[in-house]
């Protein structure tokens, strides 16, 4: 322990600071489990089983038919799902055929998806059936250079049991409309769709496996206090380092059953749950939604030992009225971030189950956690420690040289994790990175102190940014599609308190002069047909004017302060 990382004293025991890790691609780590492991249990969805070895051959099979279809090595494909195995079986089928994964909020709508078909230039997609007309819809309005030239389309039955009936009384009825209904195949302008199981039974010969640790791998898409979604730069060793630290830092083992309904869209689901239990060996028992009362008859059942969650799940599952009958004692690891948990709710956890909650901290450029609580020696409401091989700073924002213990700054970090910058944006990433004392640190924009033990904790935001319940809103973003309704001559996105998501987007709209009789409702209506529902205003009011700076720069700032606070 030295004076600068006062955290050592609290790291755990069993843990080294830093760690070496497999210096092959993420595809090896499914090949590797399977080969260990190949009648295991790797996914586990509404009773269906998948053995790893039937997780590997899928992929295989999809990864021949991509490359079919013209995939080639660094080429991007966008997969657009919520949770579910093909999401997983089509993700390392992309990282076989030596291609980049683009995942895609599946709750995107179709102003936001022409930016991830666009801007990462891909031209083939893997999505559900549920999806897939409204995503060749958006390809097809492209300009023909720029469509895409396959779609690949499962349905959801393609992954649930035979046994209708059991799978209807297994899922939450308000589900079986969109999980059970077929769609027809899409028809693709200037291109072809392609049916899953047609894809995964694919006779093409499947090329050699020539991606490594140096190799582009995901390139997630986050937003910023500016235009549109930037793509992350990931390499295989980037995402393989969380994957492989998570995995230590949980404790996990082979025998370990994980539940995964955090999105594998999200940078957190993806690694430190999905590619952190392939590596490990571990049983994904997958929910494509949340429903408290699935999440409680699923941990009973499959006997879960780790969840990584929002708190907000946490909280809606401790408050069902049939929360009695499920028996939550095979977890051992409980945890999350995006949202601070109340203390009440993680002291009921502690003294009911014995359950110490591990917050944690990251960011999309850093493949998740950048910090995380000691699973032995967690403080609450807190992002935890700098994670394994993470030299984390707190910084003047101006002056980027650090601050002394205990006073707010910037939070930086340098670490085999963070990304290698923004897809086609030099600028931007010439702005997101600095050097300190001869190292490369990433500027998160998040404000916040570090204590006497070395913990960090966030205080404030320096970039604009909306928490729904773990979903980050950035305002840039939907003031840009705002002001495409012909009705919306200005508009400013603001938090609102909302007691249970903890914010909700607020806009402050100017109508036009022509457009003067539109009602706020519709323009609710309106943002949800063209963004997801969680970027989507909950609450429109209109002004007359917005307040503006000398400049003429729209004073945000001010609005938001003038907005009523949580009592």
């Amino acid at each position: 322990m030295t004076a600068s990382n006062p955290h050592y004293a609290f790291w755990p025991k069993r843990l080294p600071k830093s760690i070496s890790i497999p210096q092959v691609s993420l595809w090896d780590n499914l090949a590797t489990s399977a080969r260990r492991y190949p009648d295991k249990a790797a996914i586990v969805f509404f009773g269906r089983v998948f053995s790893y070895a039937e997780v590997l051959q899928k992929a295989e099979r999809l990864a021949a038919c991509l490359c079919a279809l013209g995939v080639q090595k660094g080429d991007r494909v966008v997969l657009s799902m919520q949770n579910c195995p093909q999401l997983l079986i089509a993700h390392f089928a992309i990282l076989r055929a030596n291609a980049v994964v683009v995942p895609v909020n599946p709750m995107n709508r179709a102003e936001e998806l022409k930016h991830y078909i666009t801007d990462p230039d891909a031209k083939v997609a893997i999505t559900t059936a549920d999806l897939a007309a409204e995503l060749a819809a958006v390809s097809d309005a492209l300009p023909p250079e720029q469509r895409l030239q396959h779609l690949v389309v499962t349905q959801f039955a393609d992954a649930l049991p035979g046994d209708q009936a059991q799978t209807r009384a297994d899922m939450p009825p308000a589900w079986h409309a969109w999980l059970l209904t077929p769609h027809a195949l899409p028809s693709l302008q200037g291109g072809s769709a392609h049916a899953w199981s047609d894809a995964v039974q694919s006779l093409a010969a499947l090329p050699e496996l020539t991606v490594g640790p140096s190799d582009l791998a995901v390139l997630p898409y986050t937003s910023g206090t500016t235009g549109l979604p930037k793509g992350c730069m990931h390499l295989h060793r980037s995402i393989m380092h969380n994957a492989v630290a998570s995995s230590i830092w949980g404790n996990a083992t082979h025998e370990g059953v994980a539940l995964l309904v955090v999105p594998m869209f999200h940078i957190t689901g993806m690694v430190s749950v999905m590619h952190s239990s392939i590596y490990t060996g571990a049983t994904l028992v997958m929910m494509p939604r949340w429903d408290r009362d699935l999440a409680g008859r699923l941990i009973s059942k499959w006997r879960v030992t780790g969840w990584t969650n929002i708190p907000t799940m946490v909280i809606d599952l401790l408050a069902s009225p049939k929360f009695a009958e499920y028996d939550l004692s095979s977890l051992v690891q409980i945890g999350g971030g995006g949202a601070a948990m109340p203390q009440a709710v993680a002291q009921r956890l502690l003294d009911a189950y014995g359950l110490k909650y591990i917050e944690g901290y990251g960011l999309t450029e850093t493949a998740a956690p950048s910090h995380s609580n000691p699973p032995d020696a967690p403080k609450q409401q807190c992002l935890g420690i700098p994670f394994m091989g993470t030299d984390a700073r707190v910084v003047n924002p101006d002056t980027l040289q650090e601050v002394p213990q205990g006073e707010q700054g910037e939070i930086v970090m340098h670490g085999p994790e963070v990304f290698q910058g923004y897809w086609k944006r030099p600028e931007a990433t010439a702005a997101a990175f600095f050097e300190l004392d001869g190292k490369r640190f990433f500027r998160s924009g998040d404000l916040g102190h570090v204590d006497e033990d070395g913990y960090f904790f966030i205080t404030d935001r320096l970039k604009r940014m909306i928490n729904a319940s773990g979903f980050k809103v950035w305002p840039a973003e939907v003031e840009a599609l705002m002001f495409r309704h012909p009705a919306i001559a200005e508009a400013c996105i603001i938090s609102t308190h909302d007691a249970y998501r903890g914010e909700s987007v607020k806009a402050m709209v100017v109508l036009r002069a022509s457009h003067k009789a539109t009602g706020a409702q519709e323009i609710i209506d309106w943002c949800r047909d063209n963004m997801a529902v969680y970027k989507a205003p909950k609450i429109v009011q209109f002004v007359d004017a917005l307040p503006k700076s000398g400049s003429g720069k729209v004073m945000w700032r001010a609005l938001q302060d003038a907005e009523p606070k949580a009592s």
